[in-house]
Protein backbone atom coordinates (compact mmCIF):
# COMPACT_ATOMS: atom_id res chain seq x y z
CA UNK A 1 0.00 0.00 0.00
CA UNK A 2 1.21 3.12 -0.93
CA UNK A 3 1.92 5.89 1.45
CA UNK A 4 -0.99 8.23 0.60
CA UNK A 5 -2.79 5.25 1.14
CA UNK A 6 -1.42 4.60 4.49
CA UNK A 7 -2.06 8.40 5.79
CA UNK A 8 -5.54 8.25 4.01
CA UNK A 9 -6.72 5.41 6.25
CA UNK A 10 -4.54 7.07 9.37
CA UNK A 11 -6.72 9.94 8.94
CA UNK A 12 -10.56 8.15 8.66
CA UNK A 13 -9.20 6.68 11.89
CA UNK A 14 -8.25 9.46 13.48
CA UNK A 15 -11.80 11.09 12.93
CA UNK A 16 -13.09 8.57 13.69
CA UNK A 17 -11.91 8.32 16.87
CA UNK A 18 -12.51 11.56 17.45
CA UNK A 19 -15.86 11.76 17.49
CA UNK A 20 -15.84 8.64 19.40
CA UNK A 21 -14.01 10.15 22.26
CA UNK A 22 -16.13 13.91 22.04
CA UNK A 23 -19.29 12.58 24.24
CA UNK A 24 -17.04 11.12 26.68
CA UNK A 25 -15.34 14.32 26.94
CA UNK A 26 -18.16 16.83 27.02
CA UNK A 27 -19.46 14.43 29.96
CA UNK A 28 -16.26 15.04 32.32
CA UNK A 29 -16.25 18.64 31.02
CA UNK A 30 -20.19 18.68 32.07
CA UNK A 31 -19.64 17.10 35.29
CA UNK A 32 -17.74 19.92 36.41
CA UNK A 33 -19.56 22.62 35.43
CA UNK A 34 -22.35 24.84 37.53
CA UNK A 35 -26.02 24.91 36.62
CA UNK A 36 -26.02 28.05 34.98
CA UNK A 37 -23.02 27.08 32.56
CA UNK A 38 -24.73 24.17 31.32
CA UNK A 39 -27.94 26.29 30.63
CA UNK A 40 -25.52 29.03 29.10
CA UNK A 41 -26.28 30.48 25.82
CA UNK A 42 -23.65 30.10 23.66
CA UNK A 43 -22.73 26.81 25.57
CA UNK A 44 -19.61 26.93 27.81
CA UNK A 45 -17.29 24.38 27.04
CA UNK A 46 -14.57 24.36 29.49
CA UNK A 47 -15.93 24.89 33.08
CA UNK A 48 -15.00 28.53 34.18
CA UNK A 49 -13.93 27.45 37.53
CA UNK A 50 -14.46 23.95 37.92
CA UNK A 51 -16.79 22.63 40.66
CA UNK A 52 -17.20 19.73 42.33
CA UNK A 53 -21.40 20.44 43.09
CA UNK A 54 -22.21 18.01 40.85
CA UNK A 55 -20.57 15.28 42.47
CA UNK A 56 -21.90 16.10 46.28
CA UNK A 57 -25.32 16.72 44.49
CA UNK A 58 -24.70 13.02 42.86
CA UNK A 59 -23.81 11.46 46.55
CA UNK A 60 -26.84 13.11 48.28
CA UNK A 61 -29.35 12.17 45.92
CA UNK A 62 -28.81 8.49 45.36
CA UNK A 63 -27.58 5.91 48.06
CA UNK A 64 -24.48 5.08 45.90
CA UNK A 65 -22.81 2.27 47.81
CA UNK A 66 -25.90 0.46 48.48
CA UNK A 67 -26.71 0.49 45.15
CA UNK A 68 -22.70 -0.22 43.92
CA UNK A 69 -22.80 -3.48 45.82
CA UNK A 70 -26.04 -4.36 44.68
CA UNK A 71 -24.60 -3.50 41.21
CA UNK A 72 -21.17 -4.91 41.93
CA UNK A 73 -22.82 -8.02 43.36
CA UNK A 74 -25.45 -8.72 40.48
CA UNK A 75 -22.22 -8.31 37.62
CA UNK A 76 -20.10 -11.15 39.83
CA UNK A 77 -23.24 -13.68 39.53
CA UNK A 78 -23.96 -12.89 35.73
CA UNK A 79 -20.75 -12.89 34.81
CA UNK A 80 -19.03 -16.04 36.78
CA UNK A 81 -22.23 -17.90 35.96
CA UNK A 82 -22.55 -16.92 32.06
CA UNK A 83 -18.79 -18.07 31.57
CA UNK A 84 -19.29 -21.41 33.07
CA UNK A 85 -22.80 -21.84 31.13
CA UNK A 86 -21.73 -20.74 28.08
CA UNK A 87 -18.72 -22.33 28.27
CA UNK A 88 -20.13 -26.09 29.27
CA UNK A 89 -22.60 -25.59 26.58
CA UNK A 90 -20.22 -24.57 23.66
CA UNK A 91 -17.48 -27.45 24.28
CA UNK A 92 -20.59 -29.61 24.09
CA UNK A 93 -21.77 -28.31 20.76
CA UNK A 94 -18.25 -28.38 19.14
CA UNK A 95 -16.56 -31.05 20.44
CA UNK A 96 -19.52 -33.87 21.37
CA UNK A 97 -21.67 -36.04 19.44
CA UNK A 98 -25.21 -36.09 20.39
CA UNK A 99 -28.96 -36.77 18.82
CA UNK A 100 -30.08 -33.26 17.51
CA UNK A 101 -26.99 -31.59 18.08
CA UNK A 102 -27.32 -29.61 15.06
CA UNK A 103 -30.88 -28.52 15.41
CA UNK A 104 -30.42 -27.40 19.08
CA UNK A 105 -27.65 -25.31 17.92
CA UNK A 106 -29.70 -23.60 15.00
CA UNK A 107 -32.22 -23.04 17.71
CA UNK A 108 -29.76 -21.25 20.08
CA UNK A 109 -28.53 -18.56 16.83
CA UNK A 110 -32.28 -18.18 16.46
CA UNK A 111 -32.39 -16.82 19.97
CA UNK A 112 -29.80 -14.26 18.76
CA UNK A 113 -32.49 -12.35 15.87
CA UNK A 114 -35.08 -11.93 18.53
CA UNK A 115 -35.11 -9.12 20.83
CA UNK A 116 -34.66 -9.94 24.53
CA UNK A 117 -37.54 -7.75 25.01
CA UNK A 118 -39.89 -10.43 24.17
CA UNK A 119 -38.60 -12.53 26.76
CA UNK A 120 -39.10 -10.25 29.69
CA UNK A 121 -42.41 -11.20 30.72
CA UNK A 122 -41.57 -14.62 30.85
CA UNK A 123 -38.62 -14.23 32.50
CA UNK A 124 -40.78 -11.73 35.29
CA UNK A 125 -43.67 -14.73 35.78
CA UNK A 126 -40.73 -17.31 36.65
CA UNK A 127 -38.72 -14.82 39.32
CA UNK A 128 -42.26 -14.00 40.75
CA UNK A 129 -42.80 -17.60 40.95
CA UNK A 130 -39.54 -18.11 42.53
CA UNK A 131 -40.17 -15.57 45.09
CA UNK A 132 -36.84 -13.60 43.84
CA UNK A 133 -38.62 -10.10 42.56
CA UNK A 134 -36.89 -7.44 44.38
CA UNK A 135 -33.80 -9.25 45.07
CA UNK A 136 -30.11 -9.69 43.60
CA UNK A 137 -30.65 -13.12 42.16
CA UNK A 138 -33.33 -11.95 40.51
CA UNK A 139 -31.12 -9.41 38.20
CA UNK A 140 -28.54 -11.90 37.38
CA UNK A 141 -30.23 -15.07 37.12
CA UNK A 142 -31.47 -14.44 33.65
CA UNK A 143 -28.89 -13.17 32.31
CA UNK A 144 -26.69 -16.29 32.97
CA UNK A 145 -28.31 -18.22 29.57
CA UNK A 146 -26.65 -16.53 26.94
CA UNK A 147 -27.22 -17.40 23.26
CA UNK A 148 -24.38 -15.03 22.38
CA UNK A 149 -22.31 -16.54 25.16
CA UNK A 150 -22.98 -20.02 23.57
CA UNK A 151 -22.00 -19.18 19.67
CA UNK A 152 -19.09 -17.72 21.15
CA UNK A 153 -17.64 -20.32 23.01
CA UNK A 154 -18.53 -22.73 20.53
CA UNK A 155 -16.45 -21.09 17.95
CA UNK A 156 -13.40 -21.00 20.17
CA UNK A 157 -13.71 -24.61 21.21
CA UNK A 158 -14.23 -25.74 17.33
CA UNK A 159 -11.14 -24.21 16.16
CA UNK A 160 -8.98 -26.17 19.00
CA UNK A 161 -6.69 -28.68 17.58
CA UNK A 162 -8.28 -32.32 18.14
CA UNK A 163 -5.07 -33.25 19.33
CA UNK A 164 -4.60 -32.49 22.70
CA UNK A 165 -8.00 -34.12 23.25
CA UNK A 166 -7.02 -37.42 21.65
CA UNK A 167 -4.02 -37.29 24.02
CA UNK A 168 -5.40 -36.87 27.02
CA UNK A 169 -7.88 -39.96 26.78
CA UNK A 170 -5.11 -41.79 26.00
CA UNK A 171 -4.10 -40.80 29.12
CA UNK A 172 -7.73 -42.09 30.73
CA UNK A 173 -9.00 -38.66 31.68
CA UNK A 174 -12.45 -38.50 30.65
CA UNK A 175 -14.70 -36.13 29.05
CA UNK A 176 -15.32 -33.70 31.76
CA UNK A 177 -11.52 -33.26 32.91
CA UNK A 178 -10.64 -32.48 29.75
CA UNK A 179 -12.95 -29.54 29.45
CA UNK A 180 -11.64 -28.51 32.94
CA UNK A 181 -8.01 -29.70 32.35
CA UNK A 182 -7.36 -29.14 28.73
CA UNK A 183 -9.71 -27.19 26.78
CA UNK A 184 -10.97 -24.75 29.53
CA UNK A 185 -7.35 -23.29 29.73
CA UNK A 186 -6.38 -22.68 26.08
CA UNK A 187 -9.75 -20.94 25.74
CA UNK A 188 -8.81 -18.21 28.47
CA UNK A 189 -8.29 -15.09 25.86
CA UNK A 190 -11.87 -16.17 24.31
CA UNK A 191 -13.58 -16.45 28.29
CA UNK A 192 -12.33 -12.74 29.36
CA UNK A 193 -13.81 -11.39 25.83
CA UNK A 194 -17.21 -12.90 26.83
CA UNK A 195 -16.55 -11.48 30.82
CA UNK A 196 -15.76 -8.23 29.52
CA UNK A 197 -18.89 -8.23 27.39
CA UNK A 198 -21.06 -9.72 29.35
CA UNK A 199 -19.67 -7.22 31.97
CA UNK A 200 -20.62 -4.10 29.90
CA UNK A 201 -24.05 -5.09 29.55
CA UNK A 202 -25.17 -6.31 32.77
CA UNK A 203 -23.64 -2.93 34.38
CA UNK A 204 -25.09 -0.83 31.94
CA UNK A 205 -29.06 -2.79 31.74
CA UNK A 206 -31.88 -0.82 33.03
CA UNK A 207 -35.02 -2.16 31.31
CA UNK A 208 -34.77 -5.39 33.53
CA UNK A 209 -33.86 -3.64 36.65
CA UNK A 210 -36.63 -1.27 36.41
CA UNK A 211 -38.91 -4.56 36.48
CA UNK A 212 -37.70 -6.63 39.11
CA UNK A 213 -36.46 -4.12 41.62
CA UNK A 214 -38.73 -0.92 41.11
CA UNK A 215 -38.20 0.49 44.41
CA UNK A 216 -35.85 0.21 47.47
CA UNK A 217 -32.19 0.02 48.13
CA UNK A 218 -31.99 -3.89 45.74
CA UNK A 219 -31.73 -1.15 42.69
CA UNK A 220 -28.67 -0.85 41.18
CA UNK A 221 -27.12 2.21 39.83
CA UNK A 222 -28.54 2.66 36.42
CA UNK A 223 -31.91 3.11 38.43
CA UNK A 224 -30.32 5.38 40.48
CA UNK A 225 -29.13 7.61 37.66
CA UNK A 226 -32.05 7.29 35.56
CA UNK A 227 -34.34 8.38 38.47
CA UNK A 228 -32.53 11.85 38.55
CA UNK A 229 -33.79 12.67 35.16
CA UNK A 230 -36.77 14.36 36.62
CA UNK A 231 -40.29 15.35 34.26
CA UNK A 232 -39.67 19.52 34.24
CA UNK A 233 -35.92 19.54 34.36
CA UNK A 234 -32.53 17.55 35.09
CA UNK A 235 -29.49 18.45 37.20
CA UNK A 236 -27.37 17.85 34.14
CA UNK A 237 -23.91 18.31 36.07
CA UNK A 238 -24.95 15.89 39.20
CA UNK A 239 -26.24 13.40 36.69
CA UNK A 240 -23.13 13.61 34.20
CA UNK A 241 -20.58 13.71 37.79
CA UNK A 242 -23.04 9.97 38.53
CA UNK A 243 -22.16 8.61 34.80
CA UNK A 244 -18.60 9.64 35.37
CA UNK A 245 -18.34 7.30 38.60
CA UNK A 246 -19.92 4.76 37.39
CA UNK A 247 -18.19 4.33 34.22
CA UNK A 248 -15.07 4.39 36.37
CA UNK A 249 -15.50 0.45 36.71
CA UNK A 250 -15.85 -0.74 33.37
CA UNK A 251 -12.88 0.96 32.66
CA UNK A 252 -11.03 -0.38 35.20
CA UNK A 253 -12.48 -3.85 33.88
CA UNK A 254 -11.64 -3.65 30.60
CA UNK A 255 -7.91 -1.76 31.33
CA UNK A 256 -7.23 -6.02 33.24
CA UNK A 257 -8.51 -8.21 30.42
CA UNK A 258 -7.93 -5.88 27.66
CA UNK A 259 -4.77 -7.95 26.46
CA UNK A 260 -7.31 -11.28 27.01
CA UNK A 261 -10.36 -9.55 25.14
CA UNK A 262 -8.29 -8.66 21.86
CA UNK A 263 -6.68 -11.96 21.86
CA UNK A 264 -10.15 -13.71 22.37
CA UNK A 265 -11.59 -12.11 19.55
CA UNK A 266 -8.78 -12.30 17.44
CA UNK A 267 -8.65 -16.19 17.92
CA UNK A 268 -11.98 -16.53 17.46
CA UNK A 269 -11.78 -16.24 14.00
CA UNK A 270 -16.10 -16.92 14.07
CA UNK A 271 -15.73 -19.89 11.52
CA UNK A 272 -18.16 -22.58 11.68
Amino acid sequence: MSSRGQWRIHLILIVAATLMVVPFVWQILTAFKTSNEVASLPPTIVPATPSLVGFDTFFASVPFWAQFTVSATSLALRVAGQVLVAALAGYAFARLRFPGRNVIFALFVLMLMVPSQLFVLGQFDIMKELGLLNTVPALAIPGVFSAFGTFLMRQAFITMPKEYEEAAQLDGAGTLRIFWRVMLPMARPMLAALAVLTSLYSWNDLLWPLIVTPAGDNRPLTVGLASMQGQFGTDYPALMAGALICTLPLVIVFIVLQRQFFAGIASSGLKG
